[in-house]
C-alpha cells in the first residue's frame, strides 16, 4: 500500500479545482507585506509596477501615498495616476481612490497603497480592501501594501507585543485570497537607522516611536509574525496545488500533525500528545476518527467518549474530523497524503497478540506503509486522577440470547435436512447443509451467533454423520480432515458474511439518513412562512436525533421560543441565559458545554455565513453527552439547511418590507407633489375671489359678484373632488374599499352620474346608448357611480369644447360591457400601459385643467374590487379615447 496505490483511484479535489477556476476569471492579487511601517513596501510595489510597465503591461496608480519621500515620489513620476475623488466631510475636503474611474479605465494592473485604509464616509465601500475586491472581480490585477499589524487575526497578538492596538484591520480572507505575498523586511537596526534619518516619520514623532513601538524586541517579534503568516499562506497554496493536481504527499515543505483516535480510553491522552507535538513543531494539527461498520454497534458510552474527545480536540485548537471507511489504516494514510501530513500520532494496539498475528493492527500497518510520514505510536495512558468520564472502561454491550437460539434452530434444520440427504449423498456433501446454517446465522444475527453456529454445526455434523455415529469420536482420518475443513470454512464464511451484513446495515442507515435529509430539504423548499420552516425543523431534528428540540429566534435584544417538538415554550432562567449567550457569541452553551453547563438543555447556534440567526435547544433524559459524533454531523447538516431556509424567509420578508417602504415613499412623494401643485390652483382661485369680495364688496357690481361667487363654488367643488379622490385612493391602498354588491340597473346609475357631472359636461354633448332591456348588473352603486363620474371628468378635460362624449353598453355572455368614448386627441402609445397608475398624468396642453392623476387609478381599483376589469385604448373610427368596463350580470337575470 504505497502513496501511489492510495492515489491511484483518487481525483483532483473539486474544491481546489473550483478555486482555481474562480482565480482564472478574476484579477491576480499581490500583497507586499511589511513587518513594520517604514520597511519600504510602497517603494518595492512601485519598482515592481514600473518593471511590469516596461514589459508592456498597462499599469496605473489607483492611490499611492509618498508621505513626502523623494525616492517614492520619483518612482511615481512616469506612471499614469487616476485622479482621486474629493469628498466633502464636515467641512473638510477628503481625497479617496476613485473606484468608478479605475473600473472605467480598465487597466491591466492597478497599484493600491495602504490596503487597511478606512474610506471617508460617502464612499461606495467603508474599507479600501473592499474596493480592491471589486477591482479583482472585474479581472484587473492589483498590487497593494499591508503591514502585519493590520491583519485581523494578529491584531490582539500585535497589541500584546507592542502595547498599541491598531484600529484599521483587514480580514484574513483577503490575505488567503492573495495569489502572491511578498515579505518586505529589513533588520531592526536598519529600520531604526531610517527612523533617525527622518525617512519614516518627522524627527519628533520618530524619537517617540523608537522609544515605544519600534524597539528592537518589538521589531523582531513583528518580523517573526510576518514570516509565519506568509508561511501559512504558502502552505495553503501548496496543499491546494496538490489537491487540484491529485499529487500524492507528503511534500515536507511544512509540518502537519494528524492524531488518530478511536473509542479507547487513551484517546484523550493521544490528543494532548498531538497538541504538544504540534506546539513544538509550531504546526497545524487535526484529529481524525475513522468510522467503520463496527462503529454502529459500539456501546453508547464508547460513542459518547468519541464525541467528548473530538470536542476536546476543538477546544485545544485542533480540527476534528470523522470519515467513513472500511480499512482504518488505509483511510488514515489517504487523508494524510491528501492534506500533506508529515506526522501521524496513533495509540498502541490493544488487540490480543494472536489477532495481530492473524489480521495485523493499525499501528503496524501505518508504520509499514507510511513512506516518508513519521508515525508516533504512543501508549496513551492517562495519569492518575484524570477525568473518570473519559478513561473509565466501557460497559460491555448487553447480551441477547435470541440470536443464539435462532442459530440453534438453523443448525437443527440443517441436521434434519442432512438426515434426509444422507441416504442418497456422500457425507461430505451433507456438510454444505450445515454451512448454509452458518451463513444464515451470520446474515441475520452477526458474527457472534455465526461462530456459535459454526461450533454447534461441527459438533452436530460429527455426532450425526461421522462414524462412529452418535458419538463425538472419529474413527478414520478422512473424517477428521472433513470435519476440520468444514469448521474452517464455516468460520471464514461466517466472518465474511457477518462483515457484509455490517456493511449493508451501515449502508442502509446512511441511505435512510440521506433520504431523510432530502425529504427535509424538500419540506424547507416548499415552506412559505417562517412558522412552517421552524415547525418542520423542530420535528425533523426531534425525529432523527431522538431528542427534545426547541428553536429560539431573536426578539429585540434577546431570544424567545418560536417552535418546539414536543411543544414546549417554558424556559427557566438558566436556560434563557444559556440560549442568549449562545446566540450572542455564536458558540454552544448550556448542558455539557463549557459555558453555563447548569442549564437543562444544550443550546447550539443556527448560523449562516453572515451570523447566528437563532438557537436550537436540545434535551433528553439520558446521562452524558447529548450528541454522538454521528449525531453531531447529522445535526450540523440539519441546522445548516434550516438556517439557510430561515434566512431565505427573512430575506424575502426584508425585500417585501423594502418594496412596501419604497412604494410608500413613492406614494408619499407623489402625494406631496400633487398637493403642492394641483391643490394650490383651486385654493388660489377661491382665496382670490374671497379677498376681492372682502376688500371691494360694496363696489362690486351684481354681475361681478355672481361671477366671483360662482368661481368660489366651482373651485370648491373641484377641490372637494381632489380630496375625495385622495380619500378613495387611501381606501384602495389600505384594502378598505369593500364593495356592497347587489343587483342594479345600469341606466339608473348612469343618470345619477350624469346629473352629478352636469357642470363638468356643460360644454360637451353627451350621448347615452344603453339598451332598454339591459339586464341588471352585480355591482356597488356608490362605487360605480364614482367610476363613471371620474371617467366623465377625464373625458371633459381632454375632449375639445362642443365635442360628443358617448356612453354605451352591450351584453357578452355573462358579462356587461360598458364603453365611454370621447373625441379628444387620444392617448399616446407610450402612456397606454401607465394610464391607470397612481399620480400618473398624460402630457397635455396648458388649456387642460390640472388634476391629481388619481381619477383613473381609482376607477381601476373600484372596478377590480367589484370583480370587473377596465382598460383604455384609442378609437379606430376617429380620434379620441375609449374606456371599456366589463362587469358581471346578476345571476337571476342571466339568460
Amino acid at each position: 500500500m504505497t502513496p501511489e496505490d492510495l492515489n491511484a483511484d483518487s481525483r483532483p479535489s473539486p474544491e481546489a479545482l473550483l478555486d482555481q477556476a474562480q482565480r482564472e476569471t478574476r484579477g491576480r492579487l499581490k500583497i507586499f507585506l511589511g513587518a513594520a511601517p517604514g520597511v519600504g513596501k510602497t517603494y518595492e510595489m512601485l519598482i515592481s509596477g514600473r518593471a511590469r510597465k516596461d514589459e508592456g503591461i498597462d499599469v496605473v496608480i489607483g492611490v499611492v501615498e509618498s508621505h513626502g519621500r523623494e525616492e517614492t515620489q520619483a518612482l511615481i513620476e512616469g506612471l499614469e495616476t487616476i485622479p482621486r475623488r474629493r469628498i466633502d466631510y464636515r467641512g473638510q475636503q477628503l481625497e479617496e481612490m476613485d473606484l468608478d474611474a479605475v473600473l472605467a479605465r480598465r487597466p491591466q494592473l492597478v497599484l493600491v497603497d495602504e490596503l487597511a485604509h478606512t474610506n471617508a464616509p460617502g464612499s461606495r465601500h467603508p474599507k479600501r480592501h473592499l474596493d480592491v475586491l471589486d477591482i479583482l472581480e472585474q479581472g484587473i490585477d492589483v498590487y497593494t501594501t499591508l503591514n502585519v499589524q493590520h491583519i485581523e487575526s494578529l491584531n490582539d497578538v500585535v497589541a500584546q507585543i507592542t502595547g498599541v492596538r491598531v484600529r484599521e484591520t483587514v480580514p484574513d480572507m483577503v490575505i488567503d485570497r492573495a495569489d502572491d505575498v511578498e515579505i518586505i523586511d529589513i533588520t531592526p537596526e536598519d529600520l531604526i537607522k531610517r527612523l533617525h534619518e527622518g525617512k519614516v516619520y518627522l524627527p519628533e514623532t520618530a524619537r517617540r516611536a523608537i522609544g515605544s513601538y519600534f524597539s528592537p524586541g518589538n521589531l523582531t517579534a513583528l518580523r517573526e509574525l510576518a514570516l509565519r503568516r506568509t508561511a501559512q499562506r504558502v502552505d495553503q497554496q501548496l496543499v491546494s496545488h496538490m489537491q487540484a493536481n491529485a499529487i500524492s504527499g507528503p511534500w515536507a515543505a511544512g509540518e502537519r500533525v494528524l492524531v488518530c483516535i478511536d473509542q479507547n480510553a487513551s484517546a484523550a491522552a493521544l490528543i494532548r500528545y498531538g497538541k504538544r507535538q504540534a506546539d513544538r513543531l509550531r504546526a497545524p494539527w487535526s484529529v481524525l476518527h475513522v468510522e467503520t461498520a463496527d462503529s454502529l454497534h459500539l456501546p453508547e458510552k464508547d460513542k459518547d467518549r468519541i464525541a467528548a474527545n473530538l470536542r476536546l480536540a476543538q477546544q485545544l485548537g485542533g480540527v476534528p474530523m470523522t470519515l467513513p471507511g472500511r480499512d482504518i489504516a488505509r483511510e488514515i494514510l489517504r487523508q494524510a497524503y491528501q492534506t500533506n501530513v508529515t506526522h501521524i500520532v496513533v495509540g498502541r494496539s490493544t488487540r490480543p497478540r494472536w489477532r495481530e498475528l492473524m489480521g495485523g493492527s493499525v499501528p503496524s500497518d501505518l508504520i509499514r506503509h507510511a513512506g516518508d510520514i513519521s508515525v508516533h505510536v504512543v501508549s496513551g495512558r492517562e495519569p492518575a486522577g484524570s477525568n473518570g468520564r473519559l478513561v473509565a472502561p466501557a460497559e460491555p454491550s448487553r447480551f441477547r440470547i435470541q440470536p443464539y437460539l435462532l442459530s440453534i434452530v438453523y443448525v437443527g434444520l440443517a441436521s434434519g435436512f442432512g438426515m434426509l440427504l444422507s441416504r442418497a449423498l456422500d457425507v461430505r456433501n451433507i456438510a454444505l447443509a450445515f454451512l448454509m446454517a452458518v451463513l444464515a446465522s451470520a446474515a441475520t444475527s452477526g458474527l457472534g451467533p455465526a461462530l456459535f453456529a459454526s461450533v454447534a454445526g461441527a459438533l452436530a455434523f460429527n455426532f450425526l454423520f461421522l462414524d462412529p455415529r452418535h458419538t463425538f469420536t472419529i474413527s478414520d482420518a478422512e473424517g477428521v480432515v472433513a470435519l476440520a475443513f468444514f469448521f474452517g470454512a464455516a468460520v471464514i464464511t461466517s466472518n465474511l458474511t457477518a462483515r457484509v451484513h455490517r456493511q449493508a446495515a451501515a449502508a442502509r442507515q446512511r441511505a435512510r439518513t440521506t433520504e431523510d435529509l432530502y425529504i427535509f430539504a424538500r419540506k424547507l423548499a416548499a415552506a412559505g412562512t417562517l412558522d412552517d420552516v421552524l415547525w418542520a425543523t423542530a420535528h425533523q431534528m426531534a425525529a432523527m436525533l431522538k431528542l427534545r428540540v426547541v428553536i429560539l429566534l431573536p426578539e429585540g435584544r434577546t431570544v424567545s421560543v418560536r417552535a418546539g417538538y414536543p411543544p414546549d415554550d417554558t424556559l427557566v432562567e438558566a436556560d434563557i441565559a444559556a440560549a442568549h449567550w449562545a446566540w450572542e457569541h455564536n458558540r454552544p452553551a448550556g448542558r455539557g458545554a463549557d459555558t453555563l453547563p447548569g442549564a437543562k438543555r444544550l443550546y447550539l447556534p443556527l448560523r449562516t455565513g453572515r451570523a447566528a440567526i437563532g438557537v436550537v435547544g436540545l434535551d433528553s433524559d439520558k446521562d452524558g453527552p447529548l450528541l454522538t459524533p454521528e449525531q453531531q454531523r447529522l445535526f450540523d447538516a440539519l441546522a445548516d439547511q434550516a438556517a439557510l431556509a430561515i434566512e431565505r424567509i427573512q430575506l424575502v420578508a426584508d425585500v417585501d418590507s423594502a418594496r412596501l417602504a419604497a412604494e410608500a415613499d413613492k406614494l408619499r412623494s407623489a402625494l406631496l407633489t400633487s398637493i403642492s401643485h394641483d391643490l394650490k390652483t383651486p385654493l388660489s382661485a377661491i382665496l382670490g375671489a374671497a379677498e376681492t369680495l372682502r376688500d371691494y364688496g360694496p363696489a362690486v357690481s351684481g354681475a361681478d359678484r355672481e361671477e366671483l361667487l360662482a368661481t368660489v363654488v366651482e373651485e370648491s367643488e373641484r377641490l372637494n373632488r381632489f380630496i375625495a379622490n385622495l380619500l378613495d385612493m387611501t381606501r384602495i391602498e389600505s384594502g378598505a374599499a369593500e364593495p356592497a354588491m347587489s343587483a342594479h340597473y345600469l341606466d339608473e346609475i348612469v343618470d345619477a352620474a350624469l346629473r352629478r357631472a352636469a357642470k363638468i359636461l356643460a360644454r360637451h354633448k353627451v350621448q347615452a346608448d344603453i339598451p332598454a332591456n339591459m339586464a341588471a348588473l352585480t355591482l356597488d352603486p356608490v362605487l360605480f357611480e364614482q367610476v363613471l363620474f371620474n371617467l366623465f371628468d377625464n373625458a371633459a378635460k381632454y375632449a375639445p369644447v362642443g365635442s360628443t362624449i358617448t356612453i354605451g353598453a352591450a351584453t357578452e355572455g355573462a358579462w356587461a360591457v360598458i364603453t365611454i368614448r370621447d373625441e379628444g386627441p387620444g392617448i399616446p402609445e407610450g402612456d397606454l400601459d401607465r394610464i391607470f397608475d397612481s399620480f400618473y398624468r398624460v402630457r397635455k396642453s396648458d388649456s387642460v385643467q390640472a388634476g391629481t392623476g388619481l381619477g383613473l387609478s381609482i376607477c381601476k381599483g373600484f372596478v377590480e374590487a367589484m370583480g370587473g376589469t377596465i382598460n383604455a385604448a384609442n378609437r379606430t373610427d376617429r380620434s379620441g379615447a375609449i374606456f371599456t368596463i366589463r362587469l358581471p350580470i346578476a345571476r337571476e337575470t342571466e339568460q
